[in-house]
């Protein structure tokens, strides 16, 4: 993603990469998390159709108690932890919630109202903030 959004993407990011207030990290993000103490506002979990590891059975450390567990350590407080997802899956909110997040799971739509359903997880390091008019 950032090779693309540096390269033929480039006028679509609008140089959002190059921002003083952005971080970009490539590496793997499990390491990432297990070493980084309160280090991060946000973290964006895509790296597979949902909260297991269908694509890259590695990947199920990312989505155990354990793992959202060192992402939330990860984060600053009041930080949030976002995962993309196919579908829903209860089991998964409640590893959040056992992570010791507040969680909300937002359905949205790919493509406005015409594309597939998704879910996306928005789960804070601490209570929840007031939102008012917000839309995914």
């Amino acid at each position: 993603v950032v090779a693309w959004a540096r390269g033929p993407m480039a006028s679509l990011f609008g140089g959002c990469l190059d921002d003083p207030r952005v971080t970009i990290r490539e590496a793997d993000v499990g390491q990432v998390v297990r070493s980084e103490a309160s280090a991060w506002d946000v973290i964006l979990l895509d790296v597979d159709n949902g909260p297991e590891g269908i694509v890259h059975k590695a990947n199920d450390a990312l989505y155990s108690i354990a793992g959202l567990i060192s992402a939330r350590a990860a984060l600053k407080p009041g930080g949030v932890l976002a995962v993309w997802s196919q579908g829903s899956d209860s089991g998964f909110t409640r590893r959040l919630k056992q992570a010791g997040f507040a969680v909300d799971e937002v359905k949205v739509r790919a493509n406005g109202k015409r594309g597939a359903r998704h879910v996306i997880w928005i789960a804070t390091n601490g209570p929840r903030p007031a939102v008012t008019g917000a839309r995914l």
